[in-house]
């Protein structure tokens, strides 16, 4: 059974799919202005029409071609609009319209107009997370209300003879409650399909998919030790054996204390023959001196990157014989962030796996690319990888460049290499590193005076940052124990030179992201 997804740009769009496939059935998510003929060949049993960041009411809105919106609301198949896919929806069957004065951001109280098999088995108000300025005032005959909230009086609707419904909030979300049922509900008692998918299909189609991109050559993958990669890694072995599996792990100099040892023994444990460590931390460091910008640091990593693993491709390829394919353990939230996940979608910063592109005469292979961090996660443990692997917080591709805020330095980075592996070891003493998506210190570009042994300090000050998330599109600040921030902090003053301040970061993602560069 395959639901097919019109992406229409809205941050939040993916997760669709995420839920559909956590609802046993097989996603596909397309571009909105897809062709006729390729929607077509998807033979969908369901579309779902999603949220964007654009207006209806703009003098050019982002619409599929006629002939394939006139296909997917003709086809007898069900349809389900969600936030702009409802108003769009709505409009195509002649509703109105109209620019609020204020938006309806965040949560809201939804409540239920009239029993339906899309809300069977929910209260009749609960709340939902809603995210627009534009709404449904009112509906043509065709249309009936099924729900409404204090600012929009057409929350949700249905078409009366077609199974075509519109929801202005996310079901897709955490923030909305019984969304994961309602989009079960669609599914399931209104499209009236049958679960038929799980992840062995997906790792069987990406084996497949990893023969046929690499064809009889040799494939180059950059590894970090971590999950996304590991599992990349994974996936080729089982494709292509061990002689046709090359692992460049790039010591940039920019990671956490032995990062690179640790890596490659790892790797070699899980059975790769061919480890390739390159220790290239001065070239990178030289590249980033006086670089302040966020974005400029990302795309400087970026490009060193590619230039030292196109280097080695290269010497690779003197002793082994040709490569074909470059595989990337690019996930969703990483396209999404760099604005490369659709033609709607807006970059809010670079991720250097993505920005980097391939290096020149290799074929990309990302076969993650659709997926979040917890589902690779799951993946990761049907291939063997290693738990503490799998568990281990997310890191960033430009590594600590991104958490030392302002120019990266050797002693800041000695500094902030330090802090972090007291952090980890702390917040595992204290048994709540698996209880947090994401827990590391942040150098500011900032001194602050202080007073250590009597004596009047001037050092650097240092954010710690915890949150707690399900995939990372979005997260809450950690509540944690002051007894705990307090030893902490202890530790970092007393036990890091050159730091004298410790503050705690308690904004959210949004309006933060996770990282500060």
């Amino acid at each position: 059974m395959t639901v097919v997804i019109l992406d229409f740009g809205g941050q939040y769009a993916h997760l669709i799919s995420r839920r559909v496939r956590e609802l046993g059935f097989r996603a596909e998510t397309v571009p909105y202005d897809i062709s006729l003929g390729e929607l077509e060949a998807f033979r969908a049993d369901a579309y779902i029409l999603s949220g964007g960041p654009s207006s209806l009411l703009s003098p050019d809105p982002p619409m599929p071609s006629a002939e394939a919106l006139q296909r997917i609301v003709g086809s007898g198949k069900p349809v389900l609009g969600i936030c702009y896919g409802h108003q769009l929806l709505a409009s195509f069957f002649g509703a109105r319209l109209e620019r609020r004065e204020a938006g309806e951001y965040g949560p809201s109280t939804f409540r239920l107009l009239r029993p339906d098999p899309l809300f069977e088995g929910l209260p009749r108000e609960f709340r939902v997370w809603m995210s627009h300025r534009d709404s449904v005032s009112q509906l043509p005959e065709s249309l009936v209300a099924l729900g409404e909230t204090g600012y929009s009086p057409v929350a949700a609707f249905r078409h009366r003879r077609l199974k075509v419904y519109g929801l202005q909030f996310h079901p897709e979300v955490r923030h909305t409650e019984h969304g994961y049922e309602i989009l079960g509900n669609f599914l399931r008692r209104v499209s009236s399909l049958a679960p038929d998918w799980s992840v062995d299909d997906y790792l069987e189609e990406r084996v497949a998919e990893a023969r046929r991109r690499c064809g009889g050559g040799n494939a180059l993958i950059a590894v970090s030790g971590g999950v996304d990669s590991t599992t990349v890694a994974l996936i080729l072995l089982k494709a292509l054996g061990r002689e046709r599996v090359h692992l460049v792990f790039i010591d940039t100099g920019l990671l956490r204390e032995g990062e690179a040892e640790r890596a490659a023994s790892t790797l070699r444990r899980l059975g790769f023959s061919h480890v390739h460590v390159v220790d290239a931390g001065e070239t990178f460091l030289e590249r980033l001196r006086g670089v302040t910008d966020p974005e400029e640091k990302r795309r400087v990593v970026a490009e060193t990157f590619l230039e030292v693993l196109s280097r080695e491709k290269v010497e690779l390829e003197k002793r082994y014989g040709k490569f074909t394919c470059l595989a990337q353990g690019t996930i969703y939230p990483d396209r999404i962030e760099t604005g490369k996940a659709g033609r709607g979608s807006v970059k809010i910063k670079s991720h250097h796996n993505v920005a980097m592109g391939s290096v020149e005469g290799l074929e990309l292979f990302e076969p993650l690319r659709d997926l979040y961090k917890d589902e690779v996660r799951r993946l990761a443990l049907r291939l063997g990888v290693p738990g503490e692997v799998v568990e281990r917080h997310p890191f960033p591709g430009p590594g600590l460049a991104i958490r030392v805020v302002g120019e990266v330095t050797a002693e800041k980075l000695a500094l902030l290499r330090k802090a972090t592996r007291i952090v980890e070891e702390e917040f595992k003493r204290a048994g709540l590193y698996g209880h947090v998506w994401q827990a590391f210190p942040v150098l500011l570009p900032a001194r602050s005076v202080g007073v250590k042994g009597d004596s009047r300090s001037y050092e650097y000050v240092l954010a710690l940052r915890a949150v707690v998330s399900e995939d990372g599109m979005t997260a809450s600040f950690a509540r944690l124990p002051w007894g705990f921030l307090e030893r902490l902090a202890g530790r970092l003053v007393n036990e890091v030179e050159g730091v004298n301040r410790v503050l705690y970061d308690i904004t959210d993602k949004p309006p933060a992201t996770i990282e500060y560069e």
